[in-house]
Protein backbone atom coordinates (compact mmCIF):
# COMPACT_ATOMS: atom_id res chain seq x y z
CA UNK A 1 0.00 0.00 0.00
CA UNK A 2 1.52 3.28 -0.92
CA UNK A 3 1.55 6.43 1.48
CA UNK A 4 -1.67 8.08 2.03
CA UNK A 5 -3.92 5.03 1.48
CA UNK A 6 -4.60 4.15 4.33
CA UNK A 7 -8.31 4.36 5.49
CA UNK A 8 -10.43 4.94 8.39
CA UNK A 9 -13.03 1.89 8.64
CA UNK A 10 -15.44 2.02 11.53
CA UNK A 11 -17.42 -1.27 12.07
CA UNK A 12 -20.08 -2.27 14.11
CA UNK A 13 -23.29 -4.75 14.85
CA UNK A 14 -27.07 -3.63 14.89
CA UNK A 15 -30.32 -4.99 15.18
CA UNK A 16 -32.70 -4.01 12.16
CA UNK A 17 -34.39 -1.53 14.70
CA UNK A 18 -30.87 0.22 14.89
CA UNK A 19 -29.87 -0.63 18.26
CA UNK A 20 -26.05 -1.97 19.32
CA UNK A 21 -27.01 -3.29 22.69
CA UNK A 22 -30.33 -4.07 24.35
CA UNK A 23 -30.81 -2.61 27.81
CA UNK A 24 -28.80 -2.39 31.06
CA UNK A 25 -25.14 -3.17 28.86
CA UNK A 26 -22.42 -3.29 31.15
CA UNK A 27 -20.13 -5.52 32.37
CA UNK A 28 -21.83 -8.48 33.21
CA UNK A 29 -24.01 -8.31 30.11
CA UNK A 30 -21.45 -6.39 27.54
CA UNK A 31 -24.44 -6.23 24.74
CA UNK A 32 -27.32 -5.44 26.77
CA UNK A 33 -30.31 -7.74 28.18
CA UNK A 34 -31.19 -9.80 24.94
CA UNK A 35 -28.33 -8.01 22.75
CA UNK A 36 -26.16 -11.14 23.05
CA UNK A 37 -28.39 -12.09 19.74
CA UNK A 38 -26.48 -9.51 17.85
CA UNK A 39 -23.11 -11.49 18.00
CA UNK A 40 -24.37 -14.78 16.91
CA UNK A 41 -23.06 -14.58 14.14
CA UNK A 42 -19.23 -13.92 15.83
CA UNK A 43 -20.03 -16.83 18.14
CA UNK A 44 -21.00 -19.02 15.12
CA UNK A 45 -24.94 -19.25 16.57
CA UNK A 46 -26.69 -18.90 20.34
CA UNK A 47 -24.63 -18.18 23.18
CA UNK A 48 -24.73 -17.27 26.49
CA UNK A 49 -22.28 -14.45 28.39
CA UNK A 50 -22.10 -17.55 31.01
CA UNK A 51 -21.33 -20.31 29.22
CA UNK A 52 -18.45 -20.75 26.53
CA UNK A 53 -17.56 -17.99 24.01
CA UNK A 54 -16.04 -19.49 20.97
CA UNK A 55 -15.05 -17.97 18.23
CA UNK A 56 -16.64 -20.23 15.42
CA UNK A 57 -17.89 -18.10 12.75
CA UNK A 58 -19.80 -19.29 9.46
CA UNK A 59 -18.00 -19.79 6.70
CA UNK A 60 -20.10 -16.75 5.32
CA UNK A 61 -19.62 -14.74 8.45
CA UNK A 62 -15.69 -15.87 8.55
CA UNK A 63 -14.94 -14.65 4.61
CA UNK A 64 -16.51 -11.32 5.74
CA UNK A 65 -14.35 -10.39 9.21
CA UNK A 66 -10.99 -12.04 7.20
CA UNK A 67 -11.28 -9.01 3.84
CA UNK A 68 -12.75 -6.90 7.09
CA UNK A 69 -9.63 -6.84 9.03
CA UNK A 70 -7.01 -7.45 6.87
CA UNK A 71 -5.40 -4.29 6.72
CA UNK A 72 -6.25 -2.84 10.02
CA UNK A 73 -3.35 -1.75 11.86
CA UNK A 74 -4.37 -0.29 15.00
CA UNK A 75 -7.96 0.88 16.10
CA UNK A 76 -9.59 2.85 18.83
CA UNK A 77 -12.73 1.92 20.98
CA UNK A 78 -14.82 3.49 23.73
CA UNK A 79 -14.35 2.85 27.63
CA UNK A 80 -17.89 1.92 27.66
CA UNK A 81 -16.65 -1.56 25.07
CA UNK A 82 -13.70 -1.62 27.42
CA UNK A 83 -15.09 -2.16 30.32
CA UNK A 84 -17.88 -4.37 28.71
CA UNK A 85 -15.94 -6.49 26.89
CA UNK A 86 -14.32 -6.50 30.34
CA UNK A 87 -11.17 -5.32 28.77
CA UNK A 88 -11.43 -8.70 26.38
CA UNK A 89 -9.16 -10.68 29.29
CA UNK A 90 -6.69 -8.15 30.29
CA UNK A 91 -5.42 -8.46 26.23
CA UNK A 92 -6.01 -7.08 23.28
CA UNK A 93 -7.10 -9.57 20.55
CA UNK A 94 -7.38 -7.67 17.70
CA UNK A 95 -4.34 -6.29 15.14
CA UNK A 96 -2.25 -3.47 16.55
CA UNK A 97 -2.78 -1.22 19.46
CA UNK A 98 -6.18 -0.66 20.34
CA UNK A 99 -6.72 3.13 21.86
CA UNK A 100 -9.52 3.37 24.72
CA UNK A 101 -10.75 6.87 24.84
CA UNK A 102 -11.52 7.48 27.93
CA UNK A 103 -11.46 10.23 30.84
CA UNK A 104 -10.15 8.13 33.13
CA UNK A 105 -6.83 7.45 32.48
CA UNK A 106 -4.99 6.93 35.98
CA UNK A 107 -6.36 3.06 35.90
CA UNK A 108 -4.74 1.99 32.26
CA UNK A 109 -3.34 -1.14 31.95
CA UNK A 110 -0.14 -2.04 31.34
CA UNK A 111 0.94 -1.18 27.20
CA UNK A 112 2.15 -4.97 27.26
CA UNK A 113 -1.61 -5.72 27.17
CA UNK A 114 -2.14 -4.05 23.68
CA UNK A 115 -4.09 -0.96 24.82
CA UNK A 116 -3.30 2.02 25.81
CA UNK A 117 -5.57 4.85 27.48
CA UNK A 118 -6.23 8.32 25.64
CA UNK A 119 -8.62 11.06 26.80
CA UNK A 120 -10.35 12.07 24.04
CA UNK A 121 -11.44 10.72 20.45
CA UNK A 122 -9.03 13.30 17.72
CA UNK A 123 -6.02 12.54 20.23
CA UNK A 124 -6.83 8.68 19.70
CA UNK A 125 -7.40 8.68 16.35
CA UNK A 126 -4.11 10.78 15.81
CA UNK A 127 -2.24 8.22 17.61
CA UNK A 128 -4.27 4.99 15.84
CA UNK A 129 -3.30 7.02 12.63
CA UNK A 130 0.62 7.03 13.62
CA UNK A 131 0.61 3.40 14.95
CA UNK A 132 -0.72 1.92 11.99
CA UNK A 133 1.59 3.69 9.71
CA UNK A 134 0.25 2.65 6.39
CA UNK A 135 -2.29 0.00 7.18
CA UNK A 136 -5.44 1.25 8.39
CA UNK A 137 -7.61 2.03 11.27
CA UNK A 138 -10.48 0.68 12.78
CA UNK A 139 -13.19 2.46 14.60
CA UNK A 140 -14.87 -0.08 16.73
CA UNK A 141 -18.16 0.47 19.22
CA UNK A 142 -19.64 2.29 21.00
CA UNK A 143 -22.12 4.07 18.71
CA UNK A 144 -20.82 7.24 20.40
CA UNK A 145 -17.06 6.66 18.65
CA UNK A 146 -19.12 5.58 15.49
CA UNK A 147 -20.76 9.11 15.57
CA UNK A 148 -17.68 11.23 16.13
CA UNK A 149 -15.47 9.76 13.69
CA UNK A 150 -18.68 10.33 10.98
CA UNK A 151 -19.19 13.60 12.20
CA UNK A 152 -15.78 14.67 12.09
CA UNK A 153 -15.10 13.55 8.33
CA UNK A 154 -12.65 11.11 9.72
CA UNK A 155 -14.52 7.83 8.27
CA UNK A 156 -13.46 6.42 4.70
CA UNK A 157 -15.41 2.97 5.18
CA UNK A 158 -18.69 2.14 6.95
CA UNK A 159 -19.47 -1.37 7.95
CA UNK A 160 -23.00 -2.09 9.75
CA UNK A 161 -23.35 -5.66 10.54
CA UNK A 162 -27.52 -6.24 10.63
CA UNK A 163 -28.30 -9.22 12.78
CA UNK A 164 -32.10 -10.28 12.30
CA UNK A 165 -33.73 -9.53 15.30
CA UNK A 166 -35.77 -6.38 16.69
CA UNK A 167 -34.72 -5.07 20.19
CA UNK A 168 -37.07 -2.79 20.65
CA UNK A 169 -34.61 -0.71 23.19
CA UNK A 170 -30.97 -0.41 24.13
CA UNK A 171 -28.91 2.13 22.74
CA UNK A 172 -29.12 3.11 19.25
CA UNK A 173 -26.68 3.73 16.97
CA UNK A 174 -27.69 6.95 15.57
CA UNK A 175 -29.57 8.52 18.43
CA UNK A 176 -29.20 11.99 18.07
CA UNK A 177 -26.87 11.82 14.97
CA UNK A 178 -28.05 14.97 12.68
CA UNK A 179 -25.66 14.92 10.04
CA UNK A 180 -26.62 14.54 6.20
CA UNK A 181 -24.15 11.73 5.04
CA UNK A 182 -24.02 9.71 1.59
CA UNK A 183 -22.36 6.60 1.41
CA UNK A 184 -21.88 4.26 -1.74
CA UNK A 185 -22.85 0.81 -1.01
CA UNK A 186 -19.42 -1.58 -1.49
CA UNK A 187 -20.22 -4.91 -0.93
CA UNK A 188 -22.43 -7.26 0.81
CA UNK A 189 -21.72 -10.42 2.28
CA UNK A 190 -24.84 -12.33 3.98
CA UNK A 191 -24.92 -15.65 6.32
CA UNK A 192 -27.53 -17.30 8.82
CA UNK A 193 -26.72 -14.66 11.51
CA UNK A 194 -26.04 -11.39 10.04
CA UNK A 195 -25.91 -9.19 6.39
CA UNK A 196 -22.98 -6.97 6.74
CA UNK A 197 -22.79 -4.22 4.40
CA UNK A 198 -19.78 -2.04 3.60
CA UNK A 199 -20.03 1.71 2.43
CA UNK A 200 -17.50 3.89 1.00
CA UNK A 201 -18.58 7.57 2.77
CA UNK A 202 -18.68 9.73 0.05
CA UNK A 203 -17.28 13.40 0.37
Amino acid sequence: MSPGTSKVIAGITTSVDGYITGPDDGPEHGLGIGGERLHNWVMGGPWTYDGEHAFAMSAEDREFYDEFVAGIGSGLCGRGMYDASGAWGGTNPFGGTLHVVTHRTEDAPDPSTGFRFVDGFEQALALAREAAGEQDVAIAGGADMIRQGLAGGHVDVLEISTAPLILGKGKRLFEGFEHDIDLEKVTVHSSQWATHTTYAVKR
